[in-house]
């Protein structure tokens, strides 16, 4: 086969693009400059949202985006990939999915003080409506981290090089693999308590073939087009972890520890100082099993008449008592459990 002849269609391609990059060509709402987070929202309402992004009926409190600026992914983020905060495209897919309302914490919170001051002032005009009481609390916070990025998790230029000859090794150098995998925590910002965390991954083929064709002249093009691919996949990996923290919410149960939480736990460690506990003085005498049972009954758990005899019924309602005060269910008039009965009212 006649290289010349081979070569032909290819050049052509080649100048018909460089003729054409003097002309102005303005697509707004260009599909090829979007990532997975597209459209609008406003309150409940979305617009153009991605079909995969989860959805819930109705929002199951605020939140927050809370960014960690000084994590080292943040710096690589901005210094490395040249790309902005997570936040706004986290908001973005947030209000869209209606799982929660969106309260800002960030950089625009500084403007909202600035007018309270400015109103606390006197500056603003008196119809203002500015005020004390106003401002929603966030019930959640959202933390983002990219656990894994790679610019160029490999190529197959060494392939399509082979097959295609000199055309082949330049076009096929320019097709690389952007993968991201992310991380987003839920915090219960009332008690500090995380209530769900989701991984989330993506992967993406890069084809910069005509910047790397056109040659050095035209390498912006290749380049700008390979740093938004990356910024693409990190959002889209963004999208999965959301969506495993929508999952993760709408089948959310609560962790119980038993005597409640923050209260010590119940894993021993060696060498340390157990917490007091409520303990039978010195001096007092054991609570008799009839007092127990009267206790018992005026406590609400029912034990029958009180005979000063241990029966089902009377175990059955020092379990429910023990479990109730954080106890071990030994459903024995233990001296803790005494101790507790006569402490309770």
């Amino acid at each position: 086969m006649n290289k010349k002849n081979t070569l032909a269609p290819v050049l052509g391609a080649v100048l018909v693009a460089a003729s054409l990059s003097g002309c102005s060509d303005m697509q707004m709402g260009n599909q090829s400059a979007k990532t997975v987070a597209t459209g609008s929202a406003g309150g409940s309402s979305s617009q153009n949202a991605n079909t995969q992004l989860a959805r819930c009926n109705a929002p199951l409190g605020t939140i927050a985006v809370v960014e960690d600026t000084n994590a080292p992914w943040y710096g690589v983020l901005t210094g490395q990939y040249h790309l902005g905060s997570t936040a706004p495209v986290l908001k973005l897919m947030i209000q869209q999915s209606n799982c929660f309302v969106v309260v800002d914490r960030g950089r625009a919170m500084n403007n909202m003080m600035q007018e309270r001051a400015l109103a606390q002032s006197g500056e603003l005009r008196s119809n203002s409506n500015f005020g004390k009481g106003q401002m929603v609390s966030a019930d959640y916070s959202l933390t983002p981290s990219i656990t894994f990025s790679n610019n160029n998790a490999g190529g197959i230029g060494g392939a399509v090089g082979g097959l295609l000859g000199p055309i082949g090794a330049i076009v096929g150098g320019s097709i690389s693999a952007k993968e991201a995998s992310t991380m987003l925590t839920l915090d219960d910002n009332r008690s500090g308590v995380q209530v769900a965390a989701s991984e989330g991954s993506a992967k993406n083929w890069d084809f910069g073939a005509i910047g790397g064709m056109l040659g050095a002249g035209f390498g912006g093009v290749g380049g700008g087009y390979s740093n938004t691919a990356q910024g693409k996949v990190i959002v889209a990996a963004f999208m999965d972890a959301y969506n495993g923290i929508v999952k993760a919410v709408e089948n959310y149960k609560a962790q119980n520890v038993q005597g409640g939480l923050g209260t010590g736990g119940h894993l021993a460690v060696q060498g340390e100082t157990p917490a007091p506990t409520a303990q039978p003085a010195a001096s007092a005498q054991p609570m008799s099993m009839l007092e127990a049972q009267r206790r018992l009954n005026n406590l609400g758990y029912a034990v029958g008449t009180p005979d000063g005899s241990y029966g089902p019924h009377t175990r059955h309602a020092l379990i429910a008592f023990q479990k109730d005060h954080g106890l071990a269910t030994t459903g024995r008039l233990d001296p803790r459990t005494q101790a507790a009965l006569a402490s309770s009212n």
